[in-house]
């Protein structure tokens, strides 16, 4: 093969075949009579490992490591090797082109492309005139969108457990006693951080929670939260937020119970 070809297979451009000569990363093979180099399979193989290297992250130095060590092996291996990779490169584009399928088929809304547990959710919601309720469907985006980036499907609306989250989430959006407690909760925004009814408030919010939104919080084995909870507390006056961050920690509490009486159940 020449430059071009094998530059083509491979899915690098001609300049990036030079540079990795250059830099003695890929070695030159043998020229040909008219002085053009002539690449073999093994070339090829080389040339992919170091483009999968380099979409990984890794530097050119790490990526000559990398070579180093897989030096000596069959070629057979190698090969079987970049086969897996690319299997696991369609399993991705798959999952990804299931998942926009779903995205657009979901009920547009005007927070843009969201998880399709929480576009239905969003969009069953009745309209309520409360600054809280409008905060809270902020933050739940950024739970969403969180969920998502960090593959933690409860919370990103795809996992398993996704569609019983959203419909005991329903139910307690929907409650009479939740637009109570927002209601309670926007009477706080000029009060002070020590105002008795703050305490009152946060255990009536903890209350509602059922063992379904629970099981969708991570109780310390799953990603962690924390940067979620700062953003969410910000959010709020700082009466409200005393009042959102006694709820959090009495959900967390509740959550690592459950976990302790799964660890003694197992």
């Amino acid at each position: 093969m020449r430059i071009a070809e094998i530059a083509a297979l491979v899915g690098v451009t001609s300049r990036a075949v030079r540079h990795y000569h250059h830099v003695g990363l890929l070695p030159e093979p043998a020229r040909r009579p008219n002085g053009y180099r002539d690449y073999s399979v093994r070339d090829a193989v080389l040339l992919a490992r170091i483009r999968r290297l380099t979409e990984l992250g890794l530097s050119l130095d790490e990526a000559r490591d990398v070579l180093a060590d897989d030096a000596g092996r069959e070629l057979a291996e190698v090969l079987s090797e970049l086969d897996d990779d690319l299997a696991r490169q369609e399993a991705k584009i798959r999952e990804r082109r299931r998942r926009l399928a779903e995205l657009m088929e979901s009920p547009p809304t005007a927070d843009g492309p969201l998880s399709p547990g929480l576009a239905r959710f969003l969009h069953s919601l009745p309209a309520v005139d409360s600054p809280a309720a409008a905060t809270d469907r902020t933050l739940l985006v950024l739970l969403d969108r969180y969920g998502e980036e960090s593959g933690d499907g409860a919370i990103g609306g795809e996992g398993e457990g996704a569609g019983g989250f959203y419909d005991a989430l329903h139910a307690l959006a929907t409650a009479p006693e939740t637009l109570d407690l927002y209601r309670r909760l926007d009477e706080l925004a000029d009060a002070p951080p020590d105002d008795p009814r703050i305490a009152p408030l946060a255990d009536d919010l903890s209350a509602l929670a059922t063992d379904e939104i629970l099981a969708a919080i991570p109780d310390g084995d799953g990603p962690s939260l924390d940067g979620f909870g700062d953003a969410l507390l910000a959010e709020y006056s700082p009466a409200q937020a005393e009042a959102v961050r006694l709820t959090m920690d009495a959900l967390a509490r509740r959550v690592r119970e459950r976990a302790q009486e799964r660890g003694r159940a197992s």
